[in-house]
């Protein structure tokens, strides 16, 4: 038997037996439309069921039998020329379907052939007629018998235009299937044209379309012969749509493979032309990079490493795109400074020297520099220490990173971290992606050529995360010295040993640092400067500075220490030197003007002549407001730009004893209030006091500046003292100011910014500050210089401050 296949894999004709003596029989029933609807189909019909097809009324085709019940059914009928139904099972794998795994919309068919395979297999080619509802199968044996109602089909009328397109288009679209499919034979076209019969082309289509078994059970299902070609156009269209594309992209593969093999061709030719003018320059590049490696002084590891990538990259094509990404990996290995270290300057004496000259104050951070230098001195070789300067801005962090480096003689390196949220940025890409290259850490140290700079990470609080990845997690490895003498970058997929880094981070709060991070470092408070400091700086470095920077010479000016002051109480309100630095250019500025127009100009300016030139004063001095009020209570107070004073006041107003908070003030702020409030109820016998008082009269308390957001319990003491003072109408002790949280029960706890809240002190011109007994410790530490002129009162308890702070009557 030889079969052919048309139109997705089903039969146009079937060929039985020798080709000089074949019969054929036809692929659309060979009676007329009129005859089958006139079909009788008997009340019980014996029940054949197909697994993964659909039988379509009027269409033709084989299945291959092999159940036992299905074989005795075929052979009766066929010997007796009796009818059957075939039905479509709902799940192809159950070997004895039951009524209820089986469609319940079937064809009758008609057994025009059996067949016996060679291998012994049984294929019957039947014939669809007429469609009929299965109602209930009413015996299993000796095969299916059920019970049967007939489905007529609806067709349009005659003259319907719309139908006729609908069949134009099925044609059309037939055909075009027929032309992009590369395994459907051209001669099925044939069938499709010589279908004159509509609703056999819609059964003969719906049969032959590359559908699911489902969906073509959908369309037998639809009586209305105009909705089901509608149906069925539908899904032709998605299949021409998906054989186009399909075509498309084969298209274009074809075409990049022709266009490597060309490329291929010329590569070759020029390859052999270039080795006759003298060499090739792709060999004499990997040439090169071999002579390079031989000099380098790395471990085995890499050294293997480099040259498994080298035999690689010699066999890849330098057009393809891999060949730049191959070239670029082994180009930074090279460049790496494997074992490559910087001498160290081991004299102190030196060392100290330069940290003296580039910085005043900042002694414990000189302290600890020379520390790890006397250390080295003696071992020879140990683990930098990794270093975080936290302060507010403007007070020489980073700056101090360059003066480090120069007194150990090492190069150095900044990488700014502020806004950071991606982890590549710091482990590096995969180098498989495109565009990929090292993490931060390997650049900057391929950027020192050396492995032991001075690495400053700047802004470390300032790190974000994100989906990306949280890089304050990999700053872990790299800032634990038990972990970064192993450092694994994703572009290198090597360890490179970063232990002899000295690692310098600065941040201006350490709070938002991660805590697992912030463990592995060593935390040095680099507060801000008092007055005097800041002249001593502007004197050293700012001026000489900007007098370089305008091309002034050291005659052309001349600043006393009243004008500095001037500047640095009247035109700055910071910590650190950063606004003074400013100032200082914009006054430089002006006699560099006077001189280019060659106007006369006093070269020691005074003080009118400074506020000519800088303009009204920017800010007013923080200054102590007296105790002329009661109620009125000055606090000191810790901000990201250093320490500063506040005011708190308190009023009383006749009411029902309602508490009035403003100011913009936090929760933990507002919850300070509320304690002092409770307490000196609880304890007003000590006030001598009538507890009635407290349900007449209304507090307010406010804190000025209401814009600025303010919070933290450090403001406690304060908020009581200025309740008290109204309450009482007793006035506060002159010229003292307070910081410390307080408990329900009185206690006073310690807080934090201490000696920033000292220099805000000095600023205002305090006498006093009470302080609480647990932050004593503290202030030891302070150096002497800030606490000139100040007197600390340590206290433990609320009672405390009352009588010390509150004047009696």
């Amino acid at each position: 038997m030889s079969e052919r296949t048309y139109f997705g894999g089903k039969d146009e004709f079937l060929s039985l037996g020798k080709e000089e003596e074949a019969e054929f029989i036809p692929i659309i029933a060979d009676e007329d439309e009129d005859s089958i609807i006139a079909m009788e189909i008997p009340e019980n019909l014996p029940i054949l069921p197909l697994r993964n097809t659909v039988l379509f009324p009027g269409v033709l085709f084989p299945i291959s039998v092999g159940r036992e019940k299905s074989i005795k059914l075929i052979r009766e009928a066929y010997k007796s020329g009796k009818i059957i139904g075939a039905v479509s099972q709902i799940d192809s794998k159950i070997e004895e379907p039951e009524q209820k795994d089986l469609y319940t919309t079937g064809t009758v068919a008609k057994i025009i052939k059996i067949l016996q395979m060679p291998d012994d297999s049984t294929t019957v080619i039947i014939q669809g007629r007429k469609r009929f509802v299965l109602n209930e199968i009413i015996t299993d044996e000796p095969y299916h018998i059920a019970r049967v109602t007939a489905l007529e089909e609806v067709k349009p009328p005659v003259k319907d235009e719309e139908y006729d397109a609908l069949i134009g288009s099925l044609k059309e679209l037939s055909m075009k299937i027929i032309q992009l499919s590369s395994h459907i034979p051209s001669e099925a076209a044939f069938a499709v044209k010589n279908i004159e019969n509509a609703s056999f082309l819609i059964n003969f289509i719906c049969s032959n379309s590359n559908l699911p078994v489902e969906e073509k059970q959908k369309l037998l299902e639809i009586s209305d012969l105009k909705t089901r070609s509608s149906r069925l156009l539908e899904h032709l269209t998605v299949e021409v749509k998906k054989l186009e594309l399909k075509r498309e992209i084969q298209s274009k593969v074809k075409t990049e493979i022709d266009k490597q093999q060309k490329e291929f061709f010329l590569h070759q030719q020029m390859k052999t032309i270039q080795e006759e003018l003298g060499g090739n320059p792709v060999d004499q590049e990997i040439k090169d990079m071999k002579a390079r490696a031989k000099k380098k002084v790395w471990p085995e590891e890499i050294s293997q490493t480099f040259n498994r990538e080298v035999e690689k990259l010699q066999r890849l094509n330098p057009a393809a795109g891999e060949y730049s990404v191959q070239l670029n990996y082994l180009t930074t290995l090279l460049e790496l400074p494997w074992n490559e270290y910087s001498e160290d300057k081991l004299d102190l004496n030196i060392a100290q020297k330069v940290l003296d000259e580039d910085h005043y104050g900042l002694e414990d951070v000189k302290e600890r520099i020379l520390e790890h230098l006397a250390v080295l001195k003696l071992k020879g070789n140990m683990k930098s220490p990794i270093l975080c300067l936290y302060g507010p801005p403007g007070v020489g962090k980073t700056s101090l990173g360059k003066s480090v480096a120069r007194a150990l003689g090492r190069k150095y390196v900044r990488v700014s971290l502020g806004g950071l949220h991606d982890e590549a940025e710091i482990r590096g890409h995969r180098k498989t992606y495109i565009g990929a290259m090292p993490g931060r850490i390997i650049q900057n140290i391929k950027k020192a050529k050396t492995s032991n700079p001075v690495f400053i990470l700047d802004e470390i609080d300032k790190v974000g995360n994100d989906y990306k990845g949280d890089p304050s997690s990999a700053l872990l490895e790299v800032l634990d010295p038990e972990q970064n003498n192993a450092f694994y970058d994703n572009y290198l997929e090597l360890e490179y040993d970063l232990s002899r880094v000295m690692f310098i981070a600065t941040a201006n709060n350490i709070s938002t640092i991660n805590p697992a991070l912030r463990d592995r470092m060593e935390l040095i408070n680099v507060s801000g400067y008092v007055v005097e400091e800041k002249i001593e700086i502007a004197n050293r470095h700012l001026v000489p500075k900007q007098l370089e920077n305008h091309g002034l010479k050291p005659k052309d000016i001349q600043l006393n220490k009243k004008a500095l002051e001037l500047i640095i109480q009247d035109y700055t309100k910071e910590s650190g030197v950063r606004e003074l630095d400013k100032k200082i250019a914009k006054l430089i500025r002006n006699i560099a003007k006077q001189i280019a127009f060659e106007k006369e100009y006093n070269k020691k300016p005074d003080i009118e002549e400074l506020k000519e030139i800088l303009g009204p004063p920017d800010y007013i001095k923080e200054k102590y407001e007296g105790n002329s009020i009661a109620g009125v209570v000055t606090g000191l107070a810790w901000t990201a730009a250093g320490g500063d004073i506040l005011f708190i006041e308190t009023s009383l107003s006749r009411g029902k004893g309602k508490l009035t908070l403003t100011g913009n003030l936090g929760e933990v702020m507002k919850e300070s209030a509320v304690i002092a409030l409770e307490y000196i109820k609880a304890h007003a016998s000590f006030f001598e006091l009538d507890p009635e008082t407290f349900d007449n009269w209304n507090i307010h308390v406010h804190i000025p500046e209401g814009a600025i957001p303010k919070d933290g319990p450090s403001a406690g003491i304060t908020l009581a003292v200025s309740l008290a003072s109204a309450i009482t109408q007793r006035k506060v002790k002159k010229g003292i100011a307070m910081t410390g949280e307080i408990t329900l029960r009185g206690k006073i706890l310690p807080v934090g910014g201490i000696k920033e809240k000292i220099l805000a002190a000095k600023r205002a011109d305090i006498k006093e500050v009470i302080l609480p007994a647990a932050n004593k410790k503290d202030v030891e530490k302070i150096n002497n210089i800030y606490l000139k002129g100040l007197t600390f009162k340590y206290v433990e308890t609320v009672m405390e401050v009352f009588e010390y702070s509150i004047l009696k009557k």
